[in-house]
C-alpha cells in the first residue's frame, strides 16, 4: 500500500511540475522621463495582452530621472481589454480630483511611485487599470507632514470603509515633505 501511495505522490508531483513548467511568461520593460509617454506605451502593451506588473521611479542606471514599468503576460492568453491611466501631480488636491475622475470611470489602483520632475519637485505618480465591467471606485488622498496625524486620518478613513492602498513621501515644489496615503472604497 505504501508503494502505491509513493507512486501516486510522485506521479502527481511530476504532473504538477510539468504543468508549472509549461506556462511561460513574456515581459516588457518600459522606461521614460515623461508620464504621458509611459501611459501611451502601457496602453500599447495592454493591446498586445500585457498587464501591469510593477512600477518604480527614480534615478536610472544612466543617471537620469525615469519612471520604469514592468508589464507581463502569460503566453497564449488573450488580451482582456485593459486600459491604463497614469496620474502625476505635485498637489494633493489635484491628485484627489484626477484620481476620483478615474475612479468614477471604474479605474482600479495598480501602483504608485514618486517621479522627480526637472524643476526639482517630487510628483506622486499613480497607475490605474480599467477592465471591462469594472465597478466605480471612491478614492481618498490623505496628506500630512506628521506621521501621528496620518495614523489618525487613516483610522477615520478606515471607520468609513476605506481600504489602505499605499503610502509615499512626496516633496512639493516649495520644499515641503508630505506623507501621502491613497485609499479606496469600491462601490456597486
Amino acid at each position: 500500500m505504501k508503494l502505491k501511495s509513493l507512486v501516486l505522490a510522485v506521479s502527481l508531483s511530476v504532473g504538477l511540475s510539468s504543468s508549472l513548467l509549461a506556462e511561460k511568461f513574456d515581459y516588457r520593460v518600459l522606461a521614460t522621463t515623461k508620464t504621458s509617454t509611459m501611459e501611451r506605451e502601457m496602453n500599447q502593451a495592454a493591446d498586445a495582452g500585457f498587464a501591469f506588473g510593477g512600477v518604480m521611479g527614480g534615478e536610472s542606471a544612466a543617471g537620469g530621472k525615469e519612471v520604469l514599468v514592468v508589464m507581463a503576460k502569460a503566453e497564449g492568453k488573450p488580451s482582456t481589454g485593459r486600459k491604463y491611466v497614469l496620474i502625476a501631480a505635485s498637489k494633493t488636491g489635484t491628485l484627489q480630483k484626477e484620481l476620483q475622475q478615474a475612479g468614477d470611470e471604474g479605474f482600479q489602483y495598480c501602483g504608485q511611485t514618486i517621479f522627480e520632475s526637472a524643476l526639482g519637485g517630487r510628483e506622486v505618480s499613480i497607475i490605474l487599470e480599467h477592465q471591462p465591467n469594472a465597478k466605480r471606485v471612491i478614492y481618498q488622498v490623505l496628506a500630512t507632514s506628521k506621521t501621528s496625524t496620518m495614523e489618525k486620518k487613516l483610522k477615520q478613513a478606515g471607520d468609513g470603509g476605506f481600504q489602505f492602498l499605499s503610502v509615499v513621501v512626496g516633496k512639493t515644489l516649495f520644499g515641503g515633505n508630505e506623507v501621502i496615503s491613497i485609499l479606496q472604497k469600491v462601490v456597486n
